[in-house]
């Protein structure tokens, strides 16, 4: 028996009928044989590799899923309550009313290599309990429809545990934070392209006072410099612990703290890795474009010069646009911020500086076969950190004030250093002795 209802549920029913005298007594199961050849449906099939897979809940645990990467099959070694067959933006799952039995259950998911129009092989082997009566019911129900959150959470399955939104405290930004946020948004109806916007407008107001800080505590280490170029001129290289011993100490007397500006700065990477998962995952964007844009949950191209020979294998067989805008303002914020927000008391991590420019270029490759929309995304970041910037410079941080600022508090007197900072110092002295030690002991 079927039932159709208003949504994309799919209410079914396995009635036994007089079978007590046909089937043998020492069978108490019946096998449930359920497989699926999956199509390819999205542009780029990499992603779609990697975005589907098999999902199962065993009926007292959370659910659980094969390894997007792997050919495997799985033993269901517990009673299950349902199978999923996962694709990038749909899937289909088959519910028990109770539970599937355990015994000689088992999943498999196969990757389709050599196929170009479908992705994946899915077959589950599902157990039917049965006790032998008159009359028999076996309650399922069957999902076919999309991979939005909302839409799979309403049924109390757990079933949108099948949208990776990120593990720990990634999914927990994507959940409580991006996706009501993104829904209201959308409830205005807008472009998406508008609503991205819109969502980078309201994620870089939160993240505001962070980027003021940020830029404050770069500003009173900048504002030191002349105070550290003269401890640089004191000190010789083989005297680097005093040196570093009397910039802490600078630093405590001048009320400015070196870690200031990366604690803040990494308050702001849940939200940035968050939105690594969002966007690929996001069925909304499916098929929804603006300007050369025909699909931003993946790559844009206005360039496909066909497989090359290494280079498809770096970059790939086409030309993003919007990666390509991702990049470039991302070199120039780097640029900016190296020159606006550079540390004087660390000039030996000069090295690190062209690490900064050289993320984004190797960062290009990946973003060119990516959602179109996640680029889109950051390069607004970028320009609006552009701006925000320029406002704090302009307007809200006065860097003769600030000094005044730090001069007057350097003639207060100092408080006394915690038994932790003397415990740390006398760390520092006793590993600077030990390599003054060593170098004496090479030189004879």
């Amino acid at each position: 028996e079927y039932s159709l209802g208003k949504d994309y549920m799919l209410d079914c029913k396995l009635n036994f009928v007089g079978l007590e005298k046909i089937v043998a007594n020492n069978l108490n199961e019946f096998s449930l044989n359920w497989a699926m050849r999956i199509p390819s449906q999205e542009k780029d099939m990499k992603t779609q590799q990697q975005n589907s897979t098999i999902y199962f809940k065993y009926l007292e645990e959370d659910p659980d899923y094969i390894t997007e990467t792997s050919d495997e099959t799985k033993t269901l070694d517990a009673k299950t309550k349902w199978v999923a067959f996962k694709q990038q933006f749909f899937t289909s799952v088959i519910i028990a009313d109770n539970f599937f039995d355990k015994t000689g259950a088992d999943i498999s998911s196969t990757n389709e290599k050599s196929s170009i129009h479908y992705v994946k092989s899915y077959a589950s082997n599902l157990t039917i309990p049965y006790s032998h009566k008159e009359k028999e019911s076996f309650g399922m129900k069957f999902y076919f429809g999309p991979n939005h959150f909302q839409t799979l959470k309403a049924y109390d399955l757990n079933l949108e545990k099948q949208i990776a939104l990120g593990w720990g405290i990634f999914g927990w930004v994507n959940k409580f934070l991006v996706i009501p946020v993104f829904n209201f948004l959308d409830s205005f109806n807008l472009n998406y392209a508008i609503i991205i916007l819109c969502l980078t407008l309201v994620f870089k107001t939160l993240l505001f006072p962070v980027a003021y800080k940020t830029y404050v505590s770069s500003a009173k280490m900048r504002v030191l410099k002349p105070e550290i170029d003269e401890l640089n001129k004191k000190f010789s290289k083989e005297d680097a612990m005093k040196k570093q011993q009397a910039t802490m100490a600078l630093y405590k007397k001048a009320g400015v703290s070196p870690l200031a500006g990366c604690i803040p700065a990494l308050l702001q990477m849940p939200i940035l890795i968050a939105l690594f998962r969002f966007f690929p995952a996001s069925i909304e964007l499916r098929q929804q474009g603006f300007w050369w844009v025909t699909d931003l949950s993946t790559y844009d191209s206005v360039w496909n010069f066909g497989k090359l020979p290494v280079i498809d294998f770096i970059y790939g067989d086409h030309v993003s646009i919007w990666a390509l805008l991702c990049s470039i303002t991302t070199l120039i914020y780097t640029h900016l911020n190296s020159q606006l927000m550079s540390n004087p008391g660390q000039q030996q991590m000069a090295g690190m500086k062209y690490m900064m420019y050289i993320m984004p270029v190797m960062f290009l490759p990946f973003l060119n076969s990516f959602s179109a929309g996640l680029s889109y995304y950051y390069t607004l970041a970028n320009v609006i950190s552009f701006i925000q910037m320029w406002v704090i410079r302009k307007y809200m941080v006065d860097e003769k004030k600030l000094h005044a600022k730090i001069a007057e508090h350097m003639k207060k007197p100092v408080k006394a250093p915690s038994s932790f900072q003397q415990k740390l110092q006398k760390r520092m002295e006793d590993v600077q002795r030990s390599r003054n030690g060593s170098s004496q002991k090479r030189v004879k």
